[in-house]
């Protein structure tokens, strides 16, 4: 395409170099041709002084000044080479008169390739400040998971410890390897499914001690999606909705069920669960699910959805995310 653009401008060329009518277009077109795709390289070059001197950065004066030597410097080897492609085809007398035209169009094709380069570059950084604000995002809003869970986690083990003491250690126990488990994968970037349900099995495990029979989960997920890649501690989060929003507000207790399918390359995930609507708590949707629906779209953008489907006695929390796998 870059080359493609260069044929383009030396046909115009040949167009200017053909207007005093010295030379034939047949003429014009094989001085034109030449020079621009010679040129065309020549005006790679300014890549290297543009990031070398960037725009905003640098001294005005060194900046300019560097800017017009290359340009002059250019521009004197666009009409050797000019001169060099009618002195091969005995052009010369025709091709002098275009001599100063074809300076100033020299020049102007160099300045203009400094301008694209700038834009380039422009572009460039934008999208790297943009990966940088989009990561320094994730990893606030992965900050945020640990310290949630385990407040939630010592207020149930400051419950336990003057019922069940015996139960209070034993969450203890199990809580520490939950987050050992966390410091050791929510540092990565991505993580299978399959380590992803398991740490939402552990985190089961710990909470299980404190709701025992009241606590049931039905898990139904497809061995097609243990490949899909993740960011860390997505569902744990939505399962400890579930156990807060949901069973904890149940007499009786109640049932967890996680469904995961792979359907046309997306990851679709359900965390459903029964509550009290005589609940007095009016939050069911509290900070797990904005962080986690945060992260989502900070490292999806609109491919992932997370919604959240609040029926009579029944809520489910429904997250679709692209199936990517490792490479």
């Amino acid at each position: 395409m870059y080359l493609a653009v260069w044929v383009f401008i030396g046909v115009v060329l040949a167009g200017l170099l053909r207007m005093p009518e010295t030379l034939s277009w047949r003429d014009a077109l094989i001085i034109a041709e030449p020079l621009c795709l010679f040129y065309a390289f020549v005006c790679l070059t300014p890549w290297y002084m543009c990031r070398q001197l960037p725009a905003r950065s640098s001294n005005s004066l060194k900046l300019v000044a560097n800017h017009i030597g290359a340009a002059v410097l250019a521009t004197a080897i666009w009409i050797e080479m000019a001169r060099l492609i009618a002195y091969v085809l005995d052009l010369t007398p025709r091709l002098r008169p275009e001599i100063p035209q074809l300076v100033i169009v020299g020049l102007m094709l160099y300045t203009l390739s400094v301008a694209l380069h700038y834009m380039l570059l422009a572009v460039e950084h934008s999208r790297e400040a943009e990966v940088q604000a989009r990561d320094a995002e994730l990893r606030a809003l992965k900050a945020q998971i640990n310290p949630h869970f385990l407040f939630n986690s010592l207020n149930s083990i400051t419950a336990l410890t003057t019922v069940d003491p015996a139960r209070a250690r034993e969450m203890c126990i199990r809580l520490s390897d939950f987050l050992r488990n966390t410091l050791g994968l929510g540092e990565k970037e991505s993580i299978p499914w399959r380590d992803e349900l398991q740490l939402a099995r552990t985190y089961l495990e710990v909470e299980q001690v404190r709701f025992g029979a009241r606590l049931r989960v039905e898990m139904n997920v497809d061995e097609a999606c243990s490949d899909c890649m993740v960011p860390p501690l997505v569902l744990q989060p939505l399962i400890e909705n579930a156990v807060k929003h949901g069973i904890a507000t149940l007499v009786d207790g109640g049932t967890i069920k996680v469904v995961g399918r792979v359907n046309d390359g997306q990851l679709k995930v359900s965390v459903e669960n029964g509550f009290d609507p005589d609940s007095p708590s009016p939050r069911r949707h509290g900070l797990g699910l904005r962080n986690v629906r945060s992260r989502l779209e900070t490292r999806f953008g609109p491919e992932a959805k997370l919604t959240a489907h609040l029926g009579e006695n029944q809520f489910r929390a429904e997250m679709i995310v692209p199936c990517r796998r490792a490479e």
